[in-house]
Parts: C-alpha cells; sequence; structure tokens
C-alpha cells in the first residue's frame, strides 16, 4: 500500500525576486547591462511586457554587458537573431516569438535547445511557449506606470516613463544568485 501523499513531499522549485523602478530607456539598458554579469551559458531569459515597454531595450543592455556583436534591435520580423561574442562569453540568442500563436512545437525550427546549452537565450512574449526549454529561467516582467507618460501616445517611451520590472529567478540555477545586485 502506497503512503498517503503528503504536499511536504513535492520538490520545491526555488523562486527568487528583485524589483526596481526604472525612470528612462537609458536606465532600463543599465539594468540590462548589470543583469548580464549574473548571466552564464544556457540560461533562458523570458521577457515579458507590454508593447513599447522596454524589453528590446533591456536586451541590447543584456548584449552590450554580454560583450556580442552587432546591433541588437527587435527581430520581430525574422524572429530570431544570434549575437556572437565579441569576448569570450558565450553568444546572445535573442527571440521575439510575438507572431508565434503556438507553443514549443512552433518554435522547434528555431533550435533554441540546440543553441541554449552555450549561450545566453532571450525570448520576448515566450510565456506559454518555452517554459519546457529549461526547468531553471529568469522571468523578467516589466509594467508600465499609469500616468508616468504626458504623451497620448501608448507605444511613445518619453524620459519620464516610468518601468517596474521584477525579475524572478526559478529553478536551482537562481537559488544562490543576489539578483538585488542587478537592481541596485
Amino acid at each position: 500500500m502506497e503512503a498517503p501523499h503528503s504536499p511536504a513531499a513535492e520538490p520545491t522549485v526555488p523562486r527568487v525576486t528583485a524589483r526596481v523602478t526604472v525612470d528612462s530607456p537609458e536606465r532600463m539598458s543599465e539594468l540590462g547591462g548589470r543583469l548580464a554579469a549574473q548571466l552564464r551559458p544556457g540560461d533562458l531569459v523570458m521577457l515579458s511586457g507590454p508593447l513599447g515597454a522596454g524589453k528590446t531595450t533591456l536586451t541590447r543592455g543584456l548584449g552590450a554587458g554580454l560583450g556580442v556583436r552587432g546591433a541588437v534591435t527587435s527581430p520581430t520580423f525574422v524572429i530570431a537573431r544570434v549575437h556572437p561574442s565579441l569576448t569570450s562569453g558565450p553568444p546572445l540568442v535573442h527571440v521575439d516569438a510575438y507572431r508565434l500563436g503556438g507553443g514549443l512545437d512552433e518554435m522547434e525550427d528555431l533550435d533554441l535547445d540546440v543553441s541554449l546549452p552555450d549561450s545566453v537565450v532571450v525570448v520576448e512574449w515566450g510565456e506559454g511557449k518555452v517554459e519546457e526549454l529549461s526547468d531553471d529561467r529568469l522571468q523578467v516582467v516589466i509594467d508600465r506606470v499609469l500616468g508616468g507618460g504626458t504623451g497620448t501616445d501608448p507605444l511613445a517611451v518619453e524620459e519620464h516613463d516610468l518601468r517596474v520590472v521584477t525579475l524572478t529567478g526559478i529553478g536551482r540555477r537562481w537559488a544562490d544568485v543576489d539578483l538585488t545586485a542587478s537592481v541596485s
């Protein structure tokens, strides 16, 4: 006879969280640069937030911090770009899954599972699509603060637009990482 199921016996997934308010595109890029110091080959970074939140700007900072080649721009229409390292660091694979409707099956053509062990893979709009790639991932949620800007265009990024960035490290890889070091 099996022992009764106990919730205490279930494995727990470690989570580490840090939060910061960012007040400009330059600060978002700087945050990416600081965060890059925490990244290593095999890391999966999932970015989410509304259009114009600063996902690509954060990725641009990650690329600068990792010392990769090429201008980091939104890969919306090409879906993925690989930026090789100019140093001894890992390449940056930047994916925009916005136009992809399905889950991991639709993304298989990108061979992210092949790239992941040697690269830092950053996926914009990856929720529900790439979580199966790794038990360990860094989720970055960027929220725009309503009323932070004065313009009427919701996609316009103004100098004084505020963003709240929440970093959540999921899995054993992130259990001992001090994410607060990236946000201070």
